[in-house]
């Protein structure tokens, strides 16, 4: 006997679901409407000395919790082929790097970078010089874990279009934090002064501490106390991503787009004001409330209209009469 449809229905193969761990990975994985922090991949060239790999530990201990560094060496150029980082990137599942190396040709090199839909999206090659690490502060203030940087840029050349803006617009998605409504002051532990003079950029580091207004007011006075770490970049080499690529990343979900309210404003007293659109009324055709006034003057209207009639007709007759008796 042939086996009927619904048996060959069950014997035909289906493809095997993913274990509920692996599911629950590929769903965090996934892109989100509502991305958090970045987390940031920070590891070390071909050849590395000392200052750089301390300023690999003092970036990981600025980006703390969002960050992994990895210790070993790797054969890693960037610029010439983006492949291995776009690897370790994915296979972190970071979206953010800085990569440090160290030779003849570009001493103490330092290279921030992102990457977009798992490919290279743009990076920035700087110089480090005059480094002074969390380490050289003493006994001064850290950072807590997770708070986010306040960020200062001083210079003309920041609202420029050309690699200092596209550096400005890279530190910010680097150090960037977790979207919050609200903000509580005392997480306001520390501010990073971004300055350019003549072509070289310093990079400073203070501690913010809150103390009471002498002067009186609710709002505290903001202190501020070298923390590190501090250096020095020359930007020395640059990738940016094509026009094309630069928009898909900048595209956002379409649940996180406002839909225009229309007929509905905003006065100078913060009023909401709103227009209500109706359809044409035939007012004349309604029948209101007749009141006794309104009844006693459409009588009135209604007796003066028959006297008058009534007097055009006795002219008439009149008038016929007179035509009769001239005949």
């Amino acid at each position: 006997m042939a086996p009927t449809g619904k048996a060959a229905a069950k014997r035909l193969p289906t493809e095997k679901q993913p274990k509920a761990s692996v599911s629950r990975y590929l769903k965090s994985v996934a892109p989100q409407i509502n991305e958090g922090s970045k987390a940031a991949l920070l590891l070390k060239g071909t050849r590395c000395n000392e200052v750089m790999g301390q300023v690999l530990k003092d970036l990981r201990a600025m980006k703390a919790p969002d960050v992994k560094l990895l210790t070993k060496k790797n054969e890693i150029n960037v610029f010439e082929d983006a492949t291995s980082i776009e690897f370790l990137c994915t296979k972190n599942d970071t979206s953010v790097f800085g990569l440090a190396s160290h030779n003849k040709k570009r001493p103490n090199n330092l290279i921030f970078g992102r990457t977009f839909d798992n490919q290279l999206l743009d990076a920035i090659e700087v110089g480090v010089e005059n480094y002074k690490s969390l380490s050289d502060y003493k006994g001064a203030p850290k950072k807590r874990v997770g708070s986010k940087p306040m960020f200062l840029f001083v210079g003309d050349k920041w609202s420029a279009e050309g690699p200092y803006k596209k550096l400005q617009n890279l530190l910010l998605d680097w150090f960037r934090g977790d979207p919050v409504e609200s903000l509580v002051l005392k997480g306001l532990d520390h501010v990073i002064v971004v300055t350019e003079i003549e072509g070289k950029i310093y990079f400073r580091t203070y501690f913010v501490k809150l103390k009471k207004n002498p002067n009186g007011g609710t709002a505290p006075v903001p202190l501020l106390t070298n923390s590190g770490p501090d250096m020095d970049l020359t930007i020395r080499r640059t990738q940016f991503a094509t026009p094309d690529m630069w928009k898909a990343s900048l595209k956002q979900p379409a649940q996180l787009s406002k839909k225009k309210t229309k007929n509905k404003s905003t006065n100078a007293f913060g009023e909401t004001i709103g227009k209500i659109h109706l359809e044409r009324q035939d007012i004349g055709g309604h029948a209101g409330k007749r009141t006794k006034t309104l009844r006693k003057a459409e009588q009135n209207q209604k007796r003066e209209e028959a006297e008058e009639l009534e007097r055009e007709l006795e002219k008439e007759k009149e008038e016929e009469k007179r035509e009769f008796k001239e005949q």
